[in-house]
């Protein structure tokens, strides 16, 4: 029988709310099972030792470097087993096997985007010391497996509730899985394609603007009204989370993009006179968080950081020389391809003047409770087919930079975190495979640097912005080589800084679709405006929540007469001009904006710059154009005065109106913070939330929310500061806590300081970690 979420989400519900409710004393919820002190394992060579520190920050020591990945999937076990089995599960396509039939087609979809390349291709792609960090840290979630055998009472209570038990781990699990690897160019060519369909391809620019500058070309051979609804299901099925609550795929794309910020500030231009470093990544909300804070100490390392919980090693953190931080770098890594099948054989595809044969794979998805489905998966030269339509007589196959050897998501990082010098920095980033990103880095001898790092595609003959005939015509000649990405060490302005904005490097552009510059340029005039730039004001710059959009968009209704236009706009008009900007949660002002920018002005502008003979017009062009405020005030600008004041006044008094009916009639009362709620996901229905929140998607405070109903999904759950050279004075932040498991301490203890825009130490010297120890776990090799 599959089970159910329910009765979980309720227990975890309950769990939860108490873990917020103690959380400000650390004290515990009240059903924590009492943890071992020690641990017997095989397996381990050497005794080993974790520290875990009144925040929940594990502090790792081991004798050797193998000890030490082993007592790193040990403690991943300990703290975030359900997390990492699930994560596990819905990569590799085995989520039927714990929770029943519904997610057989999650389970195929996940399928297509295994890697499938040679493993010893691709283990050589990162050195032999990741392949022992990976065997290493599966061999140490096992053995934490082989003891929960022996103490089913230490079974998270998620596994006990929904009657399935974790999964043994492998190597090759490590680097199989490539579907969260944070890009999603496909889904902008589709929705390019039926933009250009509906109103020609120039008015893909009410959607968002393409930086640097330039017009889509349709392919020849490509008619972009043929490509069907429903052709990119497997592809957002096989990246979307495991959500045991809704096994169905997502009719869309989130609308909630993630982001990042990093600074990194030459010493000269701090007032501590060493460097600084900061770094918050954003991404999904979740519980537990996606990111996972630990210390790795041993015989020639000794790192702290955060990074994915499932797998070795840290992404963002310090060495004790040098500090790493990353950013989100917006390639473009994948293209759709659409093939002519033979009219008497559908797996037969043309390909250069001939037929090319798809691979064809049968796999078995075991299914709890029932017998197992097989499945038959198709793969041609470009990737894996994600739809094949017999009666059309054409295929859809997406390729992707992220399925080449050397790609799973943030391994490379076992290199870059040993860097101890701009030289090593760069030398690691030039080989970074996967996700593409910026990072940002600073060591104790004053440098600072900044690269970009991933497989970008080189295009022969085509932009990749659109959906490409996979005729053979249109192909990548190979990937850039790291010195044509983005790079730069020691500017004169002594810093550097990141927020996913478009930045040239030495060669061809590594995609079009960046975010706007805005929260770039707002920490870059805060940098420059402050020669003794501290901690205290990186934390300030974390969580500044001015949202630089109201001033591209406030000056369009400057002067704007509303004279018969009703109450509505002339209210809306004197909330806006008393407003200072601040999408803080008390703020009646960023309410209404938000309203009017997305829910208002963006549908209109649509409406009346889309020809009236593009039906639909919201499909062609999706009101996304309220994420992008430089297009939306460009677009504004581009018509008529008396149209655009007309459309101004009727948007404003629409948005009045529904600030009226979701906030109240007295905009006194209005909040930002009553209509902007953020939820900490969990898997099984168990969310932390909803609490009031404030920032927009263009603060620096960043807020994914969907204009749809101003649900805060994505933001900086995770944060570090880092003061390179007084280590212990630098500080974290991570929610809703650092563990996985509701009956433990620190499942939410960390939410509160979030909140308030807080922060913990993350302590890094012997003395430190000693002193503010709460609980030593011996690892012991097994007798």
């Amino acid at each position: 029988m599959a089970p159910t979420a329910a009765p979980l989400r309720r227990r975890l519900v309950a769990a939860a709310a108490c873990a917020v409710l103690l959380a400000p004393t650390a004290a515990g919820t009240g059903v924590e099972r009492p943890e071992p002190q020690a641990y017997a394992l095989p397996g381990l060579e050497e005794a080993a030792e974790i520290r875990v520190d009144r925040w929940g920050v594990p502090h790792i020591y081991a004798e050797s470097t193998g000890d030490l990945y082993f007592a790193q999937g040990v403690n991943a076990a300990r703290d975030r087993l359900f997390q990492i089995d699930l994560e596990r599960r819905r990569g590799l396509g085995l989520l039927s096997e714990a929770f029943g039939p519904a997610f057989t087609e999650q389970d195929r979809a996940a399928r297509l985007f295994l890697y499938r390349g040679d493993m010893d291709a691709e283990w050589a792609a990162y050195g032999e010391r990741t392949r022992l960090a990976a065997q290493r840290f599966a061999d140490g979630v096992n053995a934490y497996l082989d003891w929960l055998e022996e103490h089913p009472g230490h079974l998270p209570a998620e596994f006990a509730e929904l009657g399935h038990r974790p999964g043994r781990w492998r190597a090759e699990d490590v680097v199989r899985i490539r579907s969260a690897a944070l890009t999603g160019n496909v889904v902008s060519e589709v929705v390019r394609a039926r933009t250009a369909c509906a109103a020609g391809v120039r008015a893909d620019g009410l959607r968002a603007p393409l930086r640097p500058d330039t017009v889509p070309e349709v392919p020849d051979g490509l008619d972009p009204c043929a490509i069907p609804p429903g052709v990119l299901d497997d592809y957002l099925l096989a990246t979307a989370p495991a959500d045991l609550t809704r096994p169905a795929p997502p009719a869309e794309p989130p609308s909630a993009a993630e982001g990042s910020n990093a600074w990194a500030v030459a010493p000269e231009r701090t007032g501590t006179g060493r460097p600084l470093l900061a770094g918050d990544p954003h991404r999904a909300l979740t519980a537990p968080s996606t990111r996972y804070f630990a210390h790795l100490s041993a015989p020639g390392t000794d790192v702290i950081g955060a990074g994915d919980p499932g797998a070795p090693g840290v992404a963002m953190g310090h060495n004790g020389t040098a500090a790493f931080g990353l950013t989100y770098f917006s390639a473009d890594a994948e293209d759709l391809y659409v093939y002519r099948l033979h009219p008497d054989d559908p797996e037969l595809y043309a390909y250069r003047g001939g037929w090319e044969r798809m691979v064809r794979t049968t796999e078995r998805i075991p299914v709890r409770g029932g017998d197992p489905v097989e499945v038959e998966l198709l793969f041609t030269r470009h990737g894996p087919v994600v739809l094949a339509d017999g009666g059309e007589r054409a295929a859809y196959a997406v390729r992707t930079a992220w399925s080449e050897p050397g790609t799973a998501p943030y391994l490379g990082a076992l290199e870059l975190m040993r860097a101890r010098g701009a030289d090593a920095f760069g030398a690691a980033l030039a080989e970074w495979g996967g996700p593409p990103l910026t990072y940002l880095y600073a060591d104790a001898s004053g440098a600072i640097a900044l690269a970009a790092g991933g497989r970008v595609p080189v295009r022969e003959g085509f932009d990749g912005l659109l959906p490409v005939p996979g005729d053979g015509r249109y192909e990548w000649s190979g990937f850039a080589p790291g010195a044509d990405l983005p790079a730069e060490r020691d500017p004169a302005t002594g810093f550097l800084a990141s927020a996913n904005e478009y930045r040239p490097g030495p060669g061809a552009p590594a995609g079009y679709e960046w975010p706007p510059p805005l929260r770039h340029r707002r920490i870059t005039e805060a940098l420059a405006a402050d020669p003794a730039f501290g901690p205290g004001d990186a934390m300030a710059l974390q969580n500044d929540r001015y949202d630089p959009a109201s001033e591209l968009l406030l000056p369009l209704i400057d002067g704007l007469d509303p004279a018969g236009r009703g109450d509505g706009a002339a209210g809306a008009l004197a909330v806006l001009g008393a407003w200072d900007g601040s999408a803080a949660e008390e703020s009646a002002g960023a309410a209404l904006f938000q309203i009017w920018t997305a829910r208002h002005l963006a549908p209109a502008v649509h409406d009346a710059l889309l020809p009236p003979s593009a039906e639909p017009r919201r499909t062609a062009a999706p009101p996304a154009l309220g994420a992008d405020p430089e297009a939306l005030a460009a677009a504004v600008r581009s018509l008529d005065p008396a149209e655009r004041d007309a459309l101004l006044a009727e948007s404003l008094a629409g948005a009045y109106a529904e600030a009226e009916r979701l906030l109240g009639p007295d905009p006194a009362g209005w909040r930002w913070g009553d209509l902007q709620q953020t939820w900490f996901a969990h898997a099984a229905g168990a969310h932390l939330g909803p609490f009031p929140r404030g920032g927009a998607r263009d603060s620096v405070d960043a807020s994914g929310h969907d204009p749809a109903d101003f649900v805060q999904h994505t933001g900086a759950s995770a944060r570090m500061v880092l003061d390179v050279g007084a280590w212990d004075a630098s500080r974290a932040a991570n929610a809703p806590g650092q563990s996985g498991d509701p009956s433990s301490p620190h499942y939410a203890d960390l939410l509160p300081l979030w909140r308030r825009g807080d922060y913990f130490p993350l302590l890094y010297t012997r003395a430190a970690v000693v002193e503010h120890t709460e609980r030593t776990i011996r690892l012991l090799p097994a007798p």
